[in-house]
């Protein structure tokens, strides 16, 4: 009967402390912590400013219809290929 016990108390001191960790994990959000501006990591915020192209170029339309296309007609291309090499 004892070893059944030991493990109980185990067991909820275990899930004791478990409750603890995330209920103090859980209270801290990133709201209490300040935005240092003076950072020479803060980067510009926004739309268009977490990719790395600029959509808004005239240029833009042609390079994003060249990609997809490239990757449409890749496995075609890829397929004659292996036609003709066979």
């Amino acid at each position: 009967m004892a070893p059944l016990v030991a493990d109980l108390e185990g067991y909820m001191l275990s899930r004791a402390a478990t409750r603890t960790t995330t209920s103090l994990v859980s209270r801290r959000g990133f709201h209490a912590t300040r935005a240092r501006m003076s950072s020479p990591y803060h980067y510009p915020e926004g739309p268009y400013t977490n990719i790395p192209f600029n959509p808004k170029s005239k240029w833009f339309g042609l390079g994003y219809w060249s990609f997809m296309a490239t990757g449409f007609f890749a496995p075609f291309g890829i397929a004659v290929y292996q036609s003709y090499k066979a």
